[in-house]
């Protein structure tokens, strides 16, 4: 269950969440800080991660291409860091049952 997370979040979030996420990593991580979203998108899905973004460009494509990647989508403004590994954190379950139901490509977390 490795996350990808994009550019709108911190890079800080993924030392946080990596015991229920291992494997996670943030774009920049990968070089990744410049690209455009077809290249971050093809990256996600060669590579077995799920993508973490506030960034509705990824959902739309999601939910017309499907998946993968599978999108973990964050409708919440701008806001702390904390509120993010919080929001993560606590929908695990919700993530887990994303990944691993072969029908669904978006999860949508407020």
């Amino acid at each position: 269950m490795k996350l990808l997370l994009d550019e709108n979040l911190s890079d800080r979030v993924v030392a946080r969440i990596l015991d229920p996420f291992p494997g996670s990593a943030h774009i920049k991580a990968h070089g990744l800080l410049q690209a455009d979203d077809s290249a971050i998108w093809s990256f996600a899905r060669q590579h077995g991660y799920t993508l973490v973004s506030k960034d509705s460009d990824f959902y739309q494509r999601a939910l017309v291409v499907g998946a993968p990647p599978k999108i973990v989508f964050l409708r919440v403004g701008n806001g702390p860091t904390t509120r993010i590994i919080h929001l993560l954190r606590s929908n695990v379950d919700q993530i887990c049952a994303l990944i691993g139901n072969p029908d669904a490509s978006v999860l949508i977390l407020a």
